[in-house]
């Protein structure tokens, strides 16, 4: 005997029915909360980790001094390189010569030559300081402040720091040539010359004293 398939057709109606009502009072599923950031507001959640794109996380670049002991640090390592800077070195018979070596964000590092007898003269910088060491022979400093005049040797190994309106005279004194490397902050951009050793202080009270034998 076959049997209608009425009672299965409404045996299936009534799982559907079922299945909407079990569907109507389903809570709804809602994605998980996100923390948010303590600051309200994250780099990362803007730009994207820096990590994931190298581009954006780059550590070839070159990391530039800009304070006096990272000025120093920074002489000591070109002295300290050799291959660096020997292969560069020229001699002039009739002046210094000199080659700029680097310049970064407020400064720039010069490398000069001095054969015997050569002298910069007494000078200043202007508003720029600076680092001088000498990285091969050796060279006298004469150095002129309020308090009188000054010599010192300047030798391999040792570095002199000066700030801007620092007067005085670098010389070769001895009978071999003589190599520095000098930085300035700012880069130098003033190098006024002085004629004779001028002290601001004794000058003023030379020409008082002139003044006073005048009259």
């Amino acid at each position: 005997m076959r049997m209608t398939r009425i009672r299965r057709r409404n045996r299936d109606r009534n799982k559907i029915a079922e299945s909407a009502a079990r569907a109507a009072t389903r809570q709804p599923v809602l994605p998980a909360p996100t923390r948010p950031w303590a600051d309200g507001l994250s780099d990362v959640s803007i730009a994207g980790d820096p990590l994931a794109f190298p581009h954006l996380a780059r550590t070839d670049l070159p990391a530039h001094p800009t304070t006096v002991a990272g000025y120093a640090q920074l002489v000591r390592e070109i002295a300290a390189d050799r291959a660096r800077w020997e292969p560069l070195v020229r001699y002039d018979a009739l002046t210094r010569w000199y080659a700029r070596l680097e310049t970064g964000p407020g400064y720039e590092v010069w490398l000069l030559s001095w054969l015997p007898g050569q002298s910069s003269g007494f000078h200043d910088h202007g508003d720029s300081s600076g680092v001088m060491s000498v990285v091969q022979g050796e060279l006298v400093e004469r150095s002129l402040t309020h308090a009188g005049e000054g010599a010192r040797a300047l030798r391999p190994g040792g570095q002199r720091v000066f700030s801007s309106g620092y007067l005085h005279e670098v010389v070769n004194a001895t009978l071999e040539p003589a190599v520095s490397i000098h930085l300035y902050s700012p880069g130098l951009t003033e190098m006024n010359q002085y004629g004779q050793p001028v002290i601001p202080e004794m000058q003023a009270r030379r020409q008082g004293a002139d003044q006073a034998q005048a009259h």
